[in-house]
This record gives structure tokens, C-alpha cells and sequence, in this order.
């Protein structure tokens, strides 16, 4: 498999929390008995290609402005459903992935069970910016693809979730980049937390089971099936990826 290579920028507006006791969901598993694919027709690029939105170039991500966000389960209601501390638990500003637009309203993807789940914020609450980046996982081809502004820019193999904890599969988006206090542990240097969770676990470590997006130490198991669910990437690809993608990225996770 050809490889293409990130680009080397700092990408701006990541936050990287320094954290020692980093818990995302995928760091143990078995030994994996599917490897990745060395090779992609040019069918399969075209489908993946349509899968990651040619035609959407930009996302819009909107950023919290104060020190919580309230949820509203639609714009008519007067009182929030719920209210969400920001920064959250580990240090990082909340973000969230827009799904449409009211005026004085958004409607967002939120960090919550269960997956897929939305609400609305009012506008005065957030900062609104675009990002033309997107991320496609293929667990079939245990394949990462970086897209930007339509454009493929990078693909990188992976190692996905075992049968019993399965990655699980849907849109999500980049909730929070995390660098633990040792780089060559089982995040490796980066970890991203997405929005989503594991639907086989109900707790990971005693938190809640977040899906990430993470380095290993162990790289001869990319291409495998062998985590709790979150997907695996090499250090250096781990590495670009933090160095160019923002928070609120949406990722496509497909079959």
C-alpha cells in the first residue's frame, strides 16, 4: 500500500491536554486474524471517495464561548434538556459537529449516549468555524482516509475492534485531542476522543467507554482486529494527523 504522507503544520485551534492517566476504549484485545488490505481497486476509492462527501467540502464546528453550553431539544423549547461544563473532564473546550441551522440556533451532534445522538444550542453561547477536513474509517479495509476539501490528502492502514467489541460504525467527530505523559505507551502520543462510545461495553476503566482515535506500542497488530473499539493508528501517522486535522473533523466510520 502507498502511503501518502500528511502535511507537517500545526493545525490551529487543537487543544492537546497533557494528561497521565489517559482512558480512551481501545488499547487491549486478542492477536487479530484480519489484515489489511494491500491494495484498493479503483472502485473501492470511488466509493469511499462518495462516502466522505465530495461535493460538502466544509463542515461547520462551533465552539463554546463560555463555561457550559446548554442543550435544548428543540428551538421552541424554553428550558435546556441538559447542560454541558465546558472545558469538559479532561481540559478541552467543547466542540461540536453542526448538523443545521435556525437563526439565533444550531443543531449539533453532542458527546453523549447513545451514539448519534443530537441537540440545539443557541448561537450566543457558541463561535462558529468551517473546517474542510474529513476522515473516513473502512473497517473492512482497515483503511483511514483524510480528505480536505473534497480531495483525498492521506491514507493510513489501521487496527479496529475485535467481533466481541467491535468499532462501532456511524458519523462522528473529533471531541478532543489528548497527549499522554508517555508517548511510547498504548495511545502512543496523541489520542483523539470522539463523540462516540463502545455499544458492547458499558464502561472502560471505570469511564465511560469513548471511541479514539489513537497511537499504539504495539505496531505489528495495524491491520488487525484486536481493540476495545477504538481505531489504531501508527505513531507517525497518529502524529501527522494531530499536527493537521482541528477539533470537530467529522469522522464516517463504514463498513
Amino acid at each position: 500500500m502507498t502511503i501518502s504522507r500528511f502535511s507537517s503544520r500545526t493545525a490551529a485551534g487543537i487543544l492537546a491536554a497533557v494528561l497521565g492517566g489517559v482512558v480512551l476504549t481501545g488499547c487491549g484485545g486478542g492477536d487479530g486474524s484480519h489484515d489489511a488490505a494491500t491494495n484498493l481497486s479503483p472502485q473501492i476509492r470511488n466509493q469511499l471517495a462518495a462516502i466522505a462527501g465530495l461535493g460538502q467540502s466544509k463542515s461547520t464546528v462551533v465552539t463554546a464561548v463560555g463555561t457550559s453550553v446548554d442543550i435544548y431539544s428543540a428551538p421552541t423549547d424554553t428550558q435546556p434538556s441538559s447542560t454541558l461544563a465546558s472545558p469538559n473532564e479532561n481540559g478541552v473546550r467543547r466542540v461540536f459537529l453542526v448538523q443545521a441551522k435556525m437563526p439565533g440556533w444550531w443543531q449539533v451532534m453532542l458527546p453523549v449516549q447513545p451514539n448519534g445522538s443530537t441537540g440545539w444550542v443557541k448561537a450566543d453561547q457558541v463561535s462558529a468555524s468551517e473546517t474542510p477536513y474529513r476522515l473516513v474509517v473502512s473497517r473492512g479495509h482497515h483503511l483511514l482516509q483524510v480528505f480536505s476539501d473534497g480531495k483525498q490528502i492521506a491514507q493510513e492502514p489501521v487496527a479496529i475492534g475485535t467481533t466481541d467489541t467491535p468499532t462501532p460504525g456511524g458519523r462522528f467527530y473529533l471531541m478532543e485531542l489528548l497527549r499522554p505523559r508517555n508517548p511510547n505507551g498504548p495511545y502512543g502520543p496523541y489520542a483523539f476522543g470522539l463523540n462516540g462510545f463502545s455499544t458492547s461495553l458499558s464502561s472502560f476503566d471505570g469511564r465511560k467507554p469513548v471511541i479514539g482515535l489513537h497511537g499504539t506500542n504495539e505496531p505489528k497488530m495495524i491491520g488487525k482486529d484486536v481493540s476495545h473499539g477504538c481505531i489504531r493508528l501508527s505513531n507517525d501517522a497518529i502524529t501527522r494527523l494531530a499536527q493537521t486535522v482541528p477539533l470537530g473533523t467529522p469522522v464516517d466510520i463504514v463498513a
